[in-house]
């Protein structure tokens, strides 16, 4: 294997992307209990909600009632999507540090979720791109559909690297390159990063695997080759089905954490800690656990490791 980082920075997107996807709620102070327990893992960044439209996504309605419920003290570990001005005067208001920006290199699929188009939405996110600079909020970029989409199949690689640039240039401190609809496999991974290291430093690079055709570990393991350090996870493998129903949607962070654990990659996160955290969350949804880790557990002889 190609030398990597010693040190891997995991990003958390269950309480915000993955609850959004799943069939059943959680209570306010569950999420506040998931959330929190999350950070007792050893997690520094969560996603944990979403100020878009609650016409538009109805799942995480909550968001601004929720960030005013969580601990000051760690408010740095806390971020939300936005997707317009109107999203963002709500973040404002909530007093969010981090905030996620959404585009894709999908039109049809920025129109489904959005209604507008990439260019549209690049467009409106020029005013929240400003509200952050006047109130020192950092934005982190998740650009969807980067190999193929759910409506219109096979995405060429120069509009992933065309939207990549843009939401760089515009002021993201980090982008997300995010395989939606899990077709990706290792050599696309590593061609994509090596063109998207062109307009955008690696070390500002993330990648968010769907593990819907079974390739989102050997997807992170190419790409921490290509040199990424930081992986987008979601705990238990909450939500993220696009594409087809019924699929895995987002790789656990349980299963990452494992990986990474077998690597001697250091991630700040606790395995034995995250195992029982996608456990609760899985029960309290009345779901399947949908990290293999979570599901088996791991043998005392290789925590020890």
């Amino acid at each position: 294997m190609q030398a990597v980082s010693d040190t891997v920075n995991i990003v958390e997107v269950g309480p915000g992307n993955g609850l959004k996807s799943e069939p059943n709620t959680l209570a306010i102070n569950d999420k506040i209990t998931l959330i929190e327990k999350l950070l007792d893992a050893g997690l520094d960044l969560i996603e944990v909600g979403n100020f878009t439209s609650p016409e538009k996504i109805p799942q995480p309605a909550d968001t601004d009632n929720l960030f005013t419920k969580l601990s000051k003290k760690r408010a740095f570990a806390y971020s939300a999507t936005v997707t317009n001005e109107q999203d963002m005067q709500r973040a404002l208001l909530a007093d969010v540090k981090t905030i996620s920006v959404f585009s894709a290199a999908s039109d049809t699929f920025t129109q489904k979720h959005i209604g507008c188009s990439i260019d549209e939405s690049l467009e409106q996110l020029k005013l929240v791109f400003e509200a952050a600079r006047e109130n020192d909020i950092d934005v982190r970029g998740y650009l969807s559909c980067v190999f193929g989409c759910p409506y219109e199949g096979q995405v060429k690689m120069a509009d992933t690297i065309r939207v990549a640039e843009k939401l760089f240039n515009a002021g993201c401190y980090e982008i997300s390159l995010i395989d939606t609809v899990g077709v990706g496999t290792p050599d696309q991974a590593q061609t994509l990063i090596l063109h998207a290291g062109g307009v955008v430093p690696i070390d500002k690079i993330a990648v968010q695997f769907h593990d819907t055709r079974g390739q989102a570990l050997a997807n992170i393991l190419a790409s921490l080759e290509m040199g990424i350090s930081t992986i987008d996870a979601s705990i238990a493998g909450l939500g993220g089905q696009s594409d087809p129903e019924n699929a895995s949607g987002n790789i656990a962070t349980e299963d990452v954490v494992y990986m990474l654990h077998g690597l001697g990659i250091e991630s700040g996160v606790d395995l034995e800690k995250i195992i029982d955290v996608g456990r609760w969350v899985s029960e309290k949804l009345k779901r399947e656990n949908k990290s293999r880790v979570g599901l088996v557990g791991v043998p005392d002889w290789i925590l020890d490791r």
